[in-house]
Parts: C-alpha cells; structure tokens; sequence
C-alpha cells in the first residue's frame, strides 16, 4: 500500500516530462502566448532552433497547481529538460544570453551571440505538437 493517494493528473504531467526531451508548461500556445514571460521563454527556445512540446497551463487549473506541486517552481512558464527542471523565463532569459541554455539543450552554440528577441520568429523550429490530455 502507499501513502499517496492515486492522482492521474499528477501521473500525466510526470508522464509528460519523462516523455519529452524538452517541454514547456506556459500559458497559451507558442503560436499564441498569453503572457511575456511565456512569450520570451518560447522566443529563447525558438532562437536556439530546439524543438520542444508546449502544455497550456490555462486549459485546466489543475495543471497549474499540480505542475507546480511536482516541481517545487510556483510560476509559470517552466522549462524541463530530460525530464530536470530548468527553470522560468527569467533563468531561461539568462541561459540564453550567456549561452548556457544551448549547451544544456545541445543547440548550436550561435545562441546567446544575438540579443533574446522578444518573440519567436514565424517559420523558425516549430514547436512540436502534442495534444493537451492532461485534463
């Protein structure tokens, strides 16, 4: 027996990272970000020319909460990498700029030459297509 109660919601996003090499959990789509910070981290991602799965946040609350119990990171967006969590768009911001966020992605190492544009070029790595059944 175990203590913790059954949460398929919880096994979904955790399925979710383990899955994906890189995802982001932020609000809205990387076509269409409902916030600057999701916005810049997608922009960071799209710049490095790294394909990544994005999960809406706002589509449940739920996943906001549990995303946030999982990780121990209570803002969003939130960056995982091999299933390790990286970070937000302040960190990611910063990875970016000094390079580090190519590395730790295995990006051409160019990231980081340019100033972090404020959002994603249309017609750069697309971001991979998952559908959102966390809910």
């Amino acid at each position: 027996m175990t203590d913790q109660p059954e949460n398929p919601l919880r096994d979904a996003l955790a399925d979710a990272i383990s899955s994906n090499e890189v995802i982001l959990f932020m609000k809205g789509s990387p076509e269409q970000p409902m916030c600057g910070f999701s916005a810049r981290t997608c922009a960071a991602l799209t710049a490095t020319e790294t394909e990544f799965a994005a999960v809406d946040v706002l589509a449940d609350p739920r996943i906001r909460q549990e995303l946030s119990s999982l990780s121990n990171w209570p803002t969003i967006p939130q960056l995982f990498v091999r299933g390790e969590l990286v970070g937000g768009a302040d960190i990611v911001g910063q990875m970016y700029e000094s390079g580090e966020l190519a590395a730790v992605l295995g990006a051409p190492a160019t990231a980081g030459s340019d100033p972090l544009p404020e959002t994603a070029e249309p017609g750069s790595a697309p971001p991979l297509q998952i559908e959102n059944r966390l809910g």
